[in-house]
């Protein structure tokens, strides 16, 4: 099934596959609910797995920049429209922040958290300013120089060095899925939900007592430091690190992220 849930003068598209527990699947920035499609077909003999396109991404119209407190009270009023009370939540970047920022709103909704190449925000204000200031130059430079130019910039981030990597007709699907997006929309994301204008959860991540499985990529060393970090200060958690993988694992190590994520949601 796919539909838009209209809450307020946003307009969220969503769409649901099998029947069981609930399982929320939140996208990266620049990416959209279709990033999961391969793992769709096995999940959903054991989930109901419902999907979400981000504000600013995908088929979602949200004409304003949407904070991210914001953001999950809209995510909750979906859950309700979808009768659904708790859930759990696997989130990949953007996603991943997503989906910790909600287990902080609404605890008592969440069931477990996957956490893929993600951080609870940044620790100082003037780590956050700085942040707000990069993010708004970005969000500046996609509006006047147009999403070709952008997405030719993003992909030359050392953040997806390890992509080229992949083969000719993946990559090309990653880069028509970053083509989809507007200008406007990615604009957007960055001023309501990037990582300089979020919370910063470290010191409340104590307060989890959900089960938390945190995955980064070998590769992605920035990511493996915030994953060790947060694995010192949650409780009941499980931390992966998976070899020679970068960033995106779920899109470089398609077979053992289904495995790894589908194990841990079965035991819990």
């Amino acid at each position: 099934m796919r539909m838009h849930y209209s809450i307020t003068d946003k307009r969220y598209w969503v769409k649901e596959y099998g029947q069981g527990p609930a399982l929320l699947l939140l996208h990266g920035f620049t990416g959209s609910s279709r990033t999961w499609q391969p793992f769709i077909n096995h999940w959903k003999q054991d989930f109901r797995v419902l999907v979400v396109d981000l504000p600013g991404h995908g088929n979602t119209q949200v004409n304003e920049p949407i904070g991210m407190e914001a953001f999950c009270d809209d995510l909750a009023l979906l859950l309700d429209k979808l009768s659904v009370h708790t859930a759990h939540l696997v989130g990949y970047s953007l996603g991943g922040r997503t989906a910790l920022s909600f287990a902080f709103f609404y605890p008592h909704r969440v069931r477990s958290l996957v956490l893929e190449s993600a951080s609870p925000g940044l620790e100082t204000e003037q780590q956050q300013l700085a942040r707000q200031m990069k993010d708004d130059a970005l969000a500046k430079r996609i509006l006047r120089q147009g999403i070709s130019s952008f997405v030719k910039e993003w992909e030359d981030l050392p953040l997806f060095e390890s992509q080229q990597k992949l083969p000719a007709p993946l990559r090309e699907k990653i880069r028509n899925e970053r083509l989809n997006q507007s200008e406007q929309g990615l604009a957007n994301s960055l001023k309501g939900m990037g990582t300089g204008v979020q919370p910063s959860w470290w010191e409340k991540l104590s307060a989890i007592s959900q089960p938390v499985l945190l995955l980064a990529g070998e590769v992605d060393s920035k990511f493996v430091g915030i994953a060790k970090r947060m694995h010192d200060k949650l409780n009941n958690k499980i931390l992966k690190v998976i070899p020679s993988t970068g960033h995106a694992i779920h899109v470089e190590k398609p077979g053992k992220f289904d495995t790894i994520v589908y194990d841990f949601l079965k035991r819990n």
